[in-house]
């Protein structure tokens, strides 16, 4: 197995648990492949004795049958049972409850919400099975794992048969840059932070997709060895996550995804494109989007009160997501084919262009850097977003990359930039115009701000107008 990377945070939490003397009952929730099995297992060491199973993905023609089948095969293999009766959750519960009714154990149920598919008493009987076998294990902690953050909300956070009785709810994000950079090993300290964060802006932070970077290969070697390969774990994953999570609501949410890739959109345009009529369930679909961690729900808001405005802009947030709807779906043919073995990156269209709306998406998701580079606390903060003013009769529109409002009356207006090259000094006319139609009084300080992750030019340095020059690639470094 890798070595485990990460996830400190999330890991101390988990050991507090430790020192309960109750039995515990944990939720873990998050995109797939974002490393929610390998922490547990990571954790189990702690614990001392770990068992976990997994639900069979809905596939179709999977039945609940099926899935009942598996747990039993899985309970049978982890203990040497034998003869174990399948027609009921019930008694699957039962006879995993009296494995482990004496020591310390960390007992996970992965892709609960595929576990309980087609079975409407599922949740009633797991629940049953906590209160009457599990828990009377004062050292057991039961761990209830799902990728499909919505089913999780709604079934085991909001339901009534589970509300109080989590121990501990944890919703895993994509790994920090600083996480990012120990995939790359013994290569850490000789593989530059530019190349490392151009193969970040397509994998993102993903646990899983990180585990398959070869260090010793540059990052375009390594782009195409994962996405423009018919061999590439990049290149079929996209259909298989949304398979897997979505199952026949998957077109649905690919539309509304490829719909975002164009750029980022408010709920009635999205529903335009696709041609839906905007009711509560196509709402609902943006939403579990969000909770499953590919688009990200901005809020804009006003500058003179802080409040939240009505309107959200919706982006796809997932860098991977991105890059396969923008050059991997519309070139599938020929990856199969293997016409893009030899492929230069820089000469697929837009590239640098991609390539910087990818690195502007790490940024957003590392913003927590940017507020220490700055020196702003977390509490000072009225709010922060890809900041969008409408244009009015009064006013003109303008859209800012990433802006912070403090408490003390302080905005920094962010501008984030790639270029192969040193950016140049007419960034500073860009941000110039932004700043000017802002709709803010005079009772307002603005703070400029250049985050780049190449280099600048001396204009720029020598200028003095940006408060802060941020090289975001110094996150990167070893």
């Amino acid at each position: 197995m890798a070595k485990f990377i990460g996830r400190k945070r999330e890991l101390a939490k988990l050991c507090t648990l430790l020192d309960k003397k109750s039995p515990a009952l944990i939720v873990v929730k998050g995109r797939r492949r974002i490393g929610k099995s390998r922490l547990l297992s990571e954790f189990g060491k702690m614990v001392g004795r770990v068992h976990i199973f997994t639900g069979l993905a809905p596939d179709k023609g999977v039945t609940a049958k099926d899935q009942r089948l598996e747990f039993a095969r899985q309970l049978s293999h982890e203990f040497g049972l034998r003869g174990l009766k399948t027609d009921d959750w019930g008694d699957l519960l039962w006879q995993l409850a009296a494995q482990v009714k004496t020591g310390r154990v960390l007992v996970v149920l992965d892709e609960i919400s595929w576990m309980g598919h087609d079975e409407p008493t599922f949740l009633s009987k797991l629940k049953i099975a906590w209160e009457m076998y599990f828990k009377e294990n004062p050292n057991l902690i039961l761990a209830l794992c799902s990728s499909i953050s919505m089913w999780i909300d709604k079934n085991l956070l909001s339901s009534t048969g589970f509300v109080g009785r989590q121990s501990l709810v944890l919703t895993l994000k994509e790994l920090s840059l600083p996480e990012c950079g120990e995939f790359w090993r013994d290569q850490e300290k000789l593989a530059s932070p530019l190349e490392k964060l151009i193969t970040l802006a397509v994998t993102g932070g993903i646990p899983r997709y990180l585990e398959e970077i070869n260090p010793n290969l540059p990052a375009e070697q390594n782009i195409k060895n994962l996405c423009f390969s018919p061999e590439g774990i990049l290149f079929r994953e996209f259909d298989q996550i949304f398979s897997d999570l979505f199952s026949d609501k998957k077109i649905l949410y690919s539309e509304i995804c490829a719909c975002l890739a164009l750029g980022p959109a408010d709920a009635k345009s999205i529903y335009q494109h696709i041609g839906l009529s905007g009711n509560g369930d196509d709402y609902a679909h943006l939403e579990n989007l969000v909770l499953s961690g590919f688009i990200a729900k901005d809020y804009s808001w006003h500058l003179k009160n802080g409040k939240m405005a009505k309107i959200a802009w919706y982006r796809l947030s997932d860098n991977y997501c991105r890059f396969y709807l923008k050059y991997i779906l519309p070139n599938k043919h020929r990856i199969e084919a293997d016409d893009y073995h030899d492929i230069t990156l820089t000469a697929l269209p837009s590239w640098s262009t991609i390539l910087g709306l990818q690195i502007e998406n790490c940024v957003l998701n590392n913003r927590k850097l940017i507020h220490d580079a700055l020196g702003i606390s977390q509490q000072d903060i009225i709010a922060h977003n890809p900041y969008r003013q409408r244009a009015t009769k009064s006013q003109s529109g303008c859209q800012i990359d990433y802006l912070i409002q403090t408490r003390f009356n302080t905005l920094y207006v962010c501008e984030i930039k790639y270029s192969k090259d040193a950016i140049q000094k007419t960034v500073i006319d860009e941000v110039q115009q932004k700043i000017k139609a802002l709709a803010v009084t005079r009772n307002f300080s603005i703070r400029p701000v250049l985050i780049h992750c190449n280099s600048v030019s001396e204009a720029i340095e020598e200028s003095g107008f940006f408060a802060k020059i941020i090289d975001f690639s110094q996150f990167l470094s070893a």
